[in-house]
């Protein structure tokens, strides 16, 4: 592995687009509701579809806010065929997805998606409001035909991140519900960088939270930052307190597992924005009474120089690809684990 080198370069971490732009001039109220639903009978209006079904399984991913509002007119919502929509999911896609390429045929659709600055200083029932008028009906039609025009009756992973992790919690709460048979094939649920409360999971005694490394059916989530970040202040998760699981040594508890114990990071190396595999990177330790996931290893101010509109210390925009090489051992265990049933 080439030796990893920070450099502030232009990288297309898209991720960060979901919080870059809170301003105080933003509007705060809700939209009028818009009725109509993207048709994903077209072509265009999916990231990806494979064209081989050559695994045994599927991933429907979901990317995390992926475009930047007009400065000018300031959309709640943006439109499916936004040029900067379309540009940040690929690249979010390049470095989030493709951690499941070994495991599962992956689909990806494109969504219409909530505007960051005008989400993020609402209270949280009021964004919730927000995504379930457009972002989550795109993402319930783009999942409920998979289901019915892809998927064939395979095990299926659904993965998410940020924005895409939120709507996430819309399908497993509400699709998975209605469609037990649906759920039945579910394999694992990645919800990252959106925090899953016990609240949550106590309001919808359907779903299980994952426990270890073998379980099935279950959901995996945590948020990532420095063990700088003074409580309440990582503005991702807010006062909320998630649920918590390793993504290296797949433990509930404190124990911290080293970046030695990882199989590696997927970063950018060198004066490129191309990215590699890096080993001894990241480590990953709980902390249960914030609910987020605490990385000391790394160096906070090249990561900001890397993502600064997180702020220091919030390693949002890395979620995935720190742990990236486990999180692709783990989809391949628990599928295994589910094919073997």
């Amino acid at each position: 592995m080439k030796k990893l080198k920070f450099v502030r370069t232009v990288i297309a971490l898209t991720a960060l687009i979901l919080l870059i732009s809170v301003n105080e001039s933003c509007k705060n109220e809700v939209d009028p509701i818009i009725e109509d639903v993207t048709d994903y009978s077209k072509p265009d209006h999916w990231l990806v579809t494979p064209l081989n079904h050559d695994k045994a399984v599927d991933v429907f991913y979901l990317y995390p806010t992926a475009w930047t509002p007009d400065s000018l007119t300031n959309p709640l919502y943006c439109e499916i065929d936004d040029p900067t929509m379309l540009a940040g999911s690929a690249s979010a896609y390049s470095r989030q997805a493709t951690a499941f390429e070994t495991v599962a045929n992956i689909y990806a659709p494109y969504y219409r998606q909530a505007s960051a600055s005008r989400t993020l200083v609402l209270p949280e029932d009021q964004r919730w409001d927000i995504l379930k008028n457009v972002p989550a009906k795109d993402v319930s039609a783009a999942f409920d035909y998979y289901i019915n025009n892809f998927n064939n009756g395979r095990p299926f992973i659904i993965a998410g991140h940020s924005q895409g992790a939120n709507l996430m919690l819309f399908l497993l709460k509400d699709y998975m519900y209605e469609n037990p048979d649906v759920y039945n094939r579910m394999i694992a649920a990645y919800v990252i960088g959106y925090p899953v409360t016990a609240d949550f999971m106590d309001a919808n005694t359907h779903l299980k939270y994952a426990e270890g490394p073998d379980d099935t059916g279950v959901i995996i989530s945590y948020n990532t930052q420095s063990p700088d970040i003074a409580p309440g202040t990582n503005f991702v998760v807010g006062d909320n307190i998630g649920l918590v699981i390793n993504p290296i040594n797949w433990k509930r508890d404190e124990t911290l597992a080293t970046a030695s114990e990882s199989l590696g990071s997927y970063m950018p190396v060198g004066n490129t924005t191309n990215f590699e595999q890096v080993l001894d990177f990241a480590d990953a330790r709980i902390d249960l009474a914030q609910g987020v996931l605490i990385c000391s290893s790394v160096n906070d101010s090249a990561m900001f120089h890397l993502s600064s509109g997180m702020g220091l210390g919030v390693y949002h925009s890395f979620d995935l690809p720190f742990y990236y090489y486990n999180l692709r051992e783990n989809a391949e265990n628990r599928t295994n684990k589910f094919l073997k049933k």
